[in-house]
């Protein structure tokens, strides 16, 4: 892995130094790269080595983007995501998951759950710098610093940010799992998803369930859809898919 220190002016120190960033990651060796390229960058750094300190150190500090380990001690990264993406006063905060995980099952997994980049161990120090900066373009970029992700297709409107799903104008309530359900289909129109791929996204692949619960939770999701019900469809053998018919 790259281990360059990225030299800047004093502009951009002063531009970075008003930022904060949260590591999370129990490798010393890869923790202390990030954390000294990062203030090579003038951004200010926190640190922590595990899952459970993590998720406090977000929830007390509510740092200005989280770099974020998977396999942790203490609590999954996942896990960490998930539940900071389903607090209302945490889910702008922008997570870059890395990890050792580079199947594009876990991509699309960590994606999935709201994350706003994946970049795969080993990197090159230099492309996680670039990630990291082009997070906070997007955050610069939006209206009033923050994003205002929405997918929208045709009545169906999905508010990332707000976490809504409005049908035809009208807002409709959905569940946590139905909402993570509904994000992973819209995100990836015409991508098939097996049964297990959904179930690990919208529920967690730390609960046992069966493997037929999505289906229960796919027909529940179909129901609030109204006249876009059959945009998601039945991949025989497989799981479901998203294909909207907007024309």
């Amino acid at each position: 892995m790259e281990s360059i220190l990225l030299k800047k002016t004093g502009g951009d120190y002063a531009l970075n130094s008003s930022r904060e960033i949260l590591v999370i990651e129990d490798e010393a060796d890869i923790k202390r790269v990030i954390e000294l390229n990062l203030a090579a960058e003038g951004y200010r750094v926190k640190v922590a080595a595990d899952g459970l300190q993590g998720l406090q150190m977000i929830r007390s500090l509510k740092p200005d983007l989280v770099l974020l380990d998977l396999m942790l001690p203490g609590k999954d990264g996942l896990d960490i995501c998930r539940e900071v993406k389903a607090d209302k006063d945490l889910r702008h905060i922008p997570i870059i998951m890395v990890s050792a995980r580079g199947e594009e099952q876990d991509v699309i997994i960590g994606l999935g759950l709201g994350a706003d980049d994946y970049i795969c161990k080993p990197f090159r120090v230099g492309e996680l710098m670039a990630r990291v900066r082009a997070a906070f373009r997007r955050v610069d970029s939006a209206p009033s610093g923050r994003r205002n992700q929405k997918l929208e297709y045709g009545d169906v409107t999905l508010d990332l940010d707000a976490r809504k799903l409005l049908v035809d104008g009208e807002e409709v309530h959905t569940t946590a799992t139905e909402f993570r359900l509904l994000r992973a289909l819209l995100e990836n129109p015409g991508k098939a998803f097996s049964r297990q791929l959904l179930t690990d996204i919208a529920i967690g692949d730390e609960v046992y369930v069966n493997e037929r619960t999505i289906d229960s939770h796919v027909s529940a999701v179909r129901s609030k859809l109204g006249e876009a019900r059959g945009w998601i469809r039945t991949v025989w053998g497989v799981g479901y898919r998203f294909e909207p018919d907007t024309d």
